[in-house]
C-alpha cells in the first residue's frame, strides 16, 4: 500500500491532470453540472455493479471513474467562485468530526447500533432542530432503497416496533388487505395496497440486518442465471422455449438449480 506522501501526491497529481482537461480539451471544457449527472448516474450504477460481483479489478476502475465525477463538479464550482475540491473536503471533515462524537468528543458508543441511534440527533442539531426527520431522504432514490431509508431514519428516532417479531401481524394484514382488493377488482385500490405488502416486507428486511435491495438484486441474478441454463439447454436441443411445454422447461429449471446456478 501507499504512504499518505504518495496518496496526496497521487491526488495532486489527478487534479492537475483535471484543470488541464478542462483547459485543452473541447469535451472537457463544454461540460456543466447538467450535461454530467446524467453520466454520473451511471458510472455510479457501474460501481455498484462491481461491488456486486466483488470484482476488485473493475472496483477500483469505477471508484477512480466516481471520483472523477466528484472533482469535476468541485472544478466547475471553483470556476463561478463557488467553492472548490478543498472546501468539499475541508466541509467532508468538519461534517466527519462533527457526527462522530464517540471519537472526537465525549459521547460514549460502543457498538454501531448505538452509533445509529445517535446519528438521526446529531444530524438534526446541524439544523438547529429546523430539519425534518425525513427531509435528508432525496426523492430520486429508487423506491426500494428510500423505502429502507424512510424506515432506518424513522426507527433512529424512536418510531419503531418494540419487538421485531411483530412486524409479521402487518405483513399478514397488508396480504389480506391486498386480497380483498384483488378481489374487489379495484385496481388503484390494489396497487396502493400492494405497495404496503412491499413496504413491510422492507421493514421485515431491515429489522432482520438484511439489505432488501442487495437481497432483490442476489435474486435477479440468480433468475438470470438459472433462465440463461433454460434457454441455453433449449437451443442445444434444437427448439426455442417456447416449444417446450412448462413441465419440460421446470425441468430444465430444477437442473440448473441442482448445478448451483
Amino acid at each position: 500500500m501507499h504512504t499518505r506522501e504518495e496518496k496526496i501526491e497521487a491526488f495532486g497529481r489527478f487534479l492537475d491532470i483535471l484543470d488541464e482537461l478542462r483547459l485543452k480539451c473541447p469535451w472537457d471544457r463544454k461540460q456543466t453540472n447538467e450535461s454530467l449527472r446524467p453520466n454520473t448516474i451511471e458510472e455510479v450504477y457501474e460501481l455498484c455493479d462491481a461491488l456486486l460481483k466483488k470484482d476488485t479489478k473493475n472496483i477500483r476502475k469505477e471508484l477512480g471513474d466516481v471520483l472523477l465525477h466528484v472533482a469535476f463538479y468541485a472544478k466547475i464550482a471553483s470556476e463561478t467562485g463557488d467553492f472548490d475540491i478543498a472546501d468539499v473536503c475541508n466541509s467532508l471533515s468538519d461534517k466527519l468530526v462533527f457526527r462522530h462524537p464517540h471519537v472526537f468528543g465525549e459521547v460514549k458508543a460502543e457498538t454501531a447500533n448505538e452509533v445509529s441511534q445517535n446519528w438521526e440527533q446529531i444530524k438534526l442539531k446541524e439544523k438547529d432542530g429546523n430539519k425534518r426527520v425525513l427531509s435528508g431522504v432525496p426523492e430520486a432514490l429508487p423506491s426500494l432503497i428510500k423505502a429502507y431509508r424512510i424506515q432506518d431514519k424513522a426507527a433512529n428516532v424512536g418510531f419503531d416496533w418494540e419487538q421485531r417479531e411483530q412486524v409479521w401481524e402487518k405483513v399478514k394484514e397488508e396480504l389480506d388487505e391486498f386480497q380483498t382488493e384483488i378481489e374487489h377488482m379495484d385496481a388503484d385500490k390494489a396497487e396502493d395496497e400492494f405497495g404496503d405488502i412491499l413496504f413491510s416486507l422492507v421493514n421485515v428486511a431491515r429489522l432482520y440486518n438484511i439489505n432488501p435491495d442487495n437481497a432483490l438484486e442476489r435474486t435477479n441474478q440468480k433468475f438470470i442465471r438459472r433462465f440463461n441454463y433454460v434457454e441455453e439447454s433449449c437451443v442445444q436441443q434444437g427448439c426455442k422455449m417456447k416449444e417446450k411445454t412448462l413441465s419440460e422447461l421446470d425441468t430444465l429449471w430444477d437442473e440448473a438449480k441442482a448445478k448451483g446456478l
